[in-house]
Parts: C-alpha cells; sequence; structure tokens
C-alpha cells in the first residue's frame, strides 16, 4: 500500500471538511457536545494552507479507502492459498477492529489449541474403562549349541556297575541271604560300559516357531478411578477456558487503550498544528508592528522564539501520532497504517451504583470461573486418591489361533493393603488443595470488589473533570481572541498572546486527555466486570463525542 506525506492541517481538510468549512465534522456533533469541541472544529477552517512544513504519514485518499481481497492467514496475517479472505480497511470503527483483533491475535489461537487440547484428552480417558481386544503375533528362530561334560557321569557308572557285586556280599545282607562264591575271571563290566559313555557330548539345536493369539481384557470396576480422572481432565479444561477468556478480556482492553490513544495523539498533533498556525499569524504581526516601531526588538525576538518552539512541538506531536498509529498496527498485524474512526467520548449520564458492577464482577469474572475450575480438579483428585481404599476388578482371556488352539479365561481381582504411596497422606493433601481454592475464592473476590470501586471511581472523577474543564476551555479561548485584537491595537504585547495561546492550547489539550481518561477507565470498569464487550454500549450511548479526524 503506497502512503503520502501529508501535512496535517492539509489532510484534516482532505478527508474531513467536505467544502470550504468545518460544517460537514460540525453536524455530526451531538446536542450536548461541548463548545470547546466544536471550536476545535471551527478553527480547522483557519488554517493556511501554506503552512505544510511539518509532514504526517497518512495514506493516500483513493488507496485508503480500498480494502484487502487477499487470502489472509488468521495466524500470520499473510497471504495463503486454501485461506479464507479477510478484507481489512485502513479506516476502522472500534467494532471493526475488535472483529479483526479476534481473527488475527495468535495468543487467542494458541489459547484455543490448548481447550482442544484439553478436550481431546478428556475424550481419551473416558474411554479407559470400556473392554479391549489385543491381538498378539509371535515368530521365533533359535539355536542351541553347548558342549555337555560327560566324564564325571561316565565315572559314576563304571562306579555303581563295579560296587554291584560287594553290595551282595555285605555284611548287611548276609544275615538274609548266604554269600555270593566268587566268579572267577569275570571281565570288567564297568570298563566296558563306561568304554561306551564318551568325556563330552556336543549339543546343536536349531529352528523356528510361529504362533498368534487373541486376548480381550475388560476392567469391571475400578472404585471410580475412570470417572475421577475425566472429571480432573473436565476441570482442566474449565480452566484453559477461563484462561482464554481472560487473555481475551486483556487483549480486549490493549486495543482500546491503544485505539483511543492514537485518537488522543491525533487530536494532540492537530492542535499543536493549529497553535503553530496561529502563532505563525502573531509573528507575522509583531513583525509587521516592529517594522512600523510600535513594539520593541525584545518583543519581536519573543514572538521568533515561540514560533520555533510551536514548530518543534507540532513535529514531536506528529510523530507520537504516528507512532500511536504503529502500536495499533502491531497489534492488529496489518501492513498499513491503522486510521480510527470512533472518536473519543464522554457520556454526561452518571454511573449505575458501585454494587451493580461488583454484582457483575462476581457473576462473570472469568478469575472466578479459573478458581471454581481449580477447586473441581482438587475434588476430583480426593475421590481419585479415596479409591486407593478399594479393589480393582479385571475380566480377562487368551485364545491362541491354532489346529487345536489353548485358551484361558478368568477374573482377577486386586486390592493393595500395604506399600506404594500413601494412601492417607494422599487424602490429606486433596483436601488442602480444596481448602486453598476456597481461600483463593474468597482473596480473589475482595480484591474484585476493590478493582471495581476503584475503576467506577476513575470513571466518574474523569467525567467530573471533562466537564470541568469546560469553563477554562470557554476562557482561555476568549483570552486569546482579546489578546490578539490587543496585539494589533497595541495595547498586548507578543508575550501576552503567546501566553494566552499556551493556556488555551492547554486547557483543550487537557479536556481531551480527560475524554480518554474516561474512556479508559470504562474500559477497565468492564474488563473488571467480566463483561468487556458492553463498553460497547455505552460508546454509542454517549452524548458526547469529540470530532473524528479520520472519516470515510
Amino acid at each position: 500500500m503506497k502512503f503520502a506525506l501529508l501535512s496535517l492541517p492539509s489532510m484534516i481538510i482532505t478527508l474531513m471538511l467536505s467544502g470550504a468549512s468545518g460544517q460537514a465534522l460540525a453536524d455530526s456533533y451531538t446536542p450536548a457536545t461541548s463548545q470547546a469541541t466544536t471550536q476545535i472544529v471551527d478553527s480547522a477552517t483557519s488554517v493556511s494552507t501554506a503552512i505544510n512544513n511539518t509532514s504526517y504519514l497518512a495514506a493516500e485518499p483513493l488507496a485508503a479507502s480500498a480494502t484487502l481481497d487477499t487470502l489472509i492467514d488468521p495466524i500470520t496475517h499473510k497471504s495463503v492459498a486454501n485461506s479464507y479472505p479477510l478484507e481489512v480497511s485502513s479506516f476502522l470503527s472500534l467494532e471493526q477492529a475488535q472483529n479483526t483483533l479476534f481473527q488475527v491475535s495468535p495468543k487467542l489461537a494458541a489459547n484455543q489449541a490448548a481447550i482442544a487440547a484439553s478436550e481431546y484428552q478428556t475424550d481419551a480417558l473416558a474411554t479407559v474403562d470400556r473392554p479391549f481386544v489385543f491381538a498378539q503375533l509371535s515368530a521365533n528362530a533359535y539355536k542351541v549349541q553347548e558342549d555337555i561334560d560327560l566324564s564325571s557321569l561316565r565315572n559314576r557308572v563304571i562306579d555303581g556297575v563295579n560296587n554291584v557285586g560287594n553290595d551282595f556280599n555285605s555284611p548287611g545282607l548276609s544275615n538274609v541271604a548266604p554269600p555270593i562264591p566268587p566268579v572267577p575271571d569275570l571281565p570288567n563290566f564297568g570298563e566296558i560300559i563306561g568304554e561306551r559313555i564318551p568325556d563330552s557330548y556336543d549339543f546343536n539345536r536349531s529352528g523356528s516357531t510361529t504362533g498368534a493369539g487373541l486376548g480381550v481384557a475388560w476392567p469391571v470396576y475400578t472404585a471410580g478411578r475412570t470417572a475421577a480422572l475425566t472429571g480432573a481432565s473436565n476441570a482442566r479444561t474449565q480452566e484453559a477456558v477461563a484462561d482464554s477468556i481472560l487473555d481475551k478480556n486483556e487483549l480486549y482492553n490493549t486495543l482500546i487503550e491503544r485505539y483511543f490513544k492514537a485518537q488522543l495523539a491525533i487530536i494532540a498533533a492537530y492542535l499543536r498544528e493549529d497553535a503553530y498556525d496561529t502563532l505563525q499569524q502573531t509573528d507575522h504581526t509583531a513583525q509587521r508592528l516592529f517594522e512600523e516601531g510600535f513594539i520593541s526588538r525584545v518583543d519581536r525576538l519573543q514572538a521568533q522564539s515561540a514560533l520555533a518552539d510551536a514548530k518543534s512541538e507540532s513535529i514531536k506531536a506528529n510523530n507520537d501520532a504516528r507512532l500511536a498509529m504503529i502500536a495499533l498496527q502491531r497489534l492488529l498485524r496489518t501492513d498499513y497504517r491503522i486510521k480510527p474512526t470512533t472518536p473519543l467520548f464522554v457520556s454526561s449520564k452518571p454511573l449505575s451504583d458501585v454494587s451493580y458492577y461488583q454484582n457483575l464482577a462476581l457473576t462473570n469474572h472469568p478469575g472466578l470461573q479459573k478458581v471454581a475450575a481449580k477447586r473441581a480438579q482438587a475434588q476430583q483428585l480426593r475421590a481419585l486418591s479415596d479409591t486407593g481404599y478399594k479393589p480393582t476388578v479385571l475380566l480377562y482371556g487368551f485364545s491362541q489361533v491354532e489346529k487345536d488352539p489353548s485358551w484361558i479365561a478368568g477374573v482377577s481381582a486386586s486390592w493393595k493393603l500395604w506399600g506404594g504411596l500413601d494412601k492417607t497422606a494422599s487424602l490429606a493433601a486433596s483436601d488442602a488443595r480444596i481448602r486453598q481454592a476456597d481461600l483463593s475464592e474468597i482473596e480473589v473476590s475482595d480484591n474484585l470488589l476493590l478493582l471495581v470501586e476503584k475503576n467506577w471511581n476513575d470513571v466518574n472523577n474523569a467525567q467530573a473533570r471533562y466537564q470541568a474543564l469546560q469553563s477554562n476551555v470557554d476562557l482561555a479561548q476568549e483570552v486569546l481572541r482579546l489578546r490578539r485584537l490587543g496585539l494589533q491595537e497595541g495595547v498586548n504585547t507578543t508575550i501576552d498572546v503567546v501566553q494566552a495561546q499556551t493556556q488555551a492550547l492547554k486547557a483543550r489539550t487537557e479536556q481531551a486527555q480527560a475524554a480518554n481518561d474516561y474512556v479508559q477507565a470504562l474500559a477497565s470498569l468492564m474488563q473488571s466486570c467480566g463483561t468487556p464487550l458492553a463498553f460497547n454500549t455505552y460508546l454509542n450511548a454517549a452524548d458526547i463525542r469529540l470530532p473524528t479526524l479520520y472519516t470515510q
């Protein structure tokens, strides 16, 4: 996207003033719009088109109104194939910026991935106590080779054979049967048998085996372990959801902060440019009066010094406005400057009682939802610890897939009696976690009530300050008008005009700052109530709106 360097006054005239006056923008005010904001618009008509020394980065008018029709990835915000079109204009209202942010924020996408992972984990645990069937296949190859020593066996055989005759002639058998007379010249049978037994034997076998089987197991009773695990996983999902809402609310508040700070910076840049224009006219008048001898050289130098300071401040204000728009651009992940179209606003209507917002916070704030999820996790972990005192029953069966298959089936019950994880200590730990969650809820609730009351007071203070500053704006504008007339008549000096201009600029800037303080405090109040999108309702109902420097 191409950008053009335009001076702020000429840009305002080009984008805002339909014709030669600021009537189009003035008509957009509500009846209750303050006189100071009207004066800001009216003063735009007096901006000299010759003052183009200070440049401001802005989109060319034709390119600014165009939208992007390319395919944009919602995470990287880069053009990719097989994605969906994301049309983002450089001119964005707050609601449009919100919709864009929720599509392109990687933080929100990461939170959604965390929630999905937790949900899938819960689905996985839900089937843990169902029957499961498994198949077993085996294929084995073996080779057994061993050199077996038979010498000791051979010696024992020889000794046993040779001692056979001696056993019959022993004294214990002589009383039972008559002794066997010696047989002459018989061969040594022990030696004969021993010769047939080798000293060692080389055992060598090899082959292969295959097998297949089908089994089933069913945990019919787990003492509630499955329900406890599933419940704990569900509670973790609830915690992930609460974290996602917290991040979304914080991101939404960041968007409001940057969006309206950009609006304030643009207004400040305009006011500085307007002050520079006024001081140029003052400097021109001072030069003419000095040439005619009505003022001294000191007065002339004071006018020149004030003009130089005004130019420096104008350049700084323009750079600050550009930086504020860049910050908004980075948040929305675009390749061009974002120009906000929703104006700063203040509502003259009083807020509801603080108790109303405190009740909203206790009902909707995701911080309390996270604490509730922590308590649910602790309760499920306690239920899981309690199952340690109960048995587990399992049905099982297995059959081999063969011509003559073997099979086995039965029931198994196990009950841990002692050892392993200390069940009593585990229950005590779970009770302590539940107690921790209960106390955390009390602390979070107290902090929320205090935070809501602080933000509620901040909104009221900003509202009162904005309304109180109106008299300062009126006074400063009138004093400036009189001082400029007095300078032309020779009644006032240039320093009087400069001081009056400074006071006028200060009053108008302070009132714009008060409007931004009101907006930021209101956004913080809605976030602390857990209802950040309610901010849009207050915005639409506001009866005081500051001028918008960017309009479509």
